[in-house]
């Protein structure tokens, strides 16, 4: 047996390094799969952050519209919305949803 292993002794060694390195270039934190699932991560992250930038833009231009120059058509649509007012002589008819 162990003329066996020293004959083969050069093919084993070589079969256990090509394992080794076959399995941590696909496994572990710093392998192939990881490496997907971060870039995955990223990409993710990365729509996240235009969507949350622009909503932000979208605040700030609201907030604009507040305090440098006061516009009043925008405080009128926001009294529409939130408090349900109007103009004299104008009806509001609400709509109201039923869940069946």
């Amino acid at each position: 047996m162990f003329t066996k292993l020293k004959k083969n002794y050069f093919l084993l060694i070589t079969i256990f390094l090509f394992l080794y390195f076959f399995f941590n270039f696909l496994g572990g934190e710093r392998g192939l799969f990881s490496y997907i699932e971060k870039k995955n991560l990223l990409t993710d992250l990365q729509k996240k952050e235009i969507y949350l930038n622009n909503k932000i833009k979208n605040i700030e231009f609201k907030n604009s519209l507040l305090t440098n120059n006061l516009d009043l058509d925008y405080i009128e649509i926001l009294l529409r919305q939130k408090f349900l007012l109007g103009k004299k002589d104008e009806k509001f008819y609400i709509i109201e949803k039923h869940d069946n």
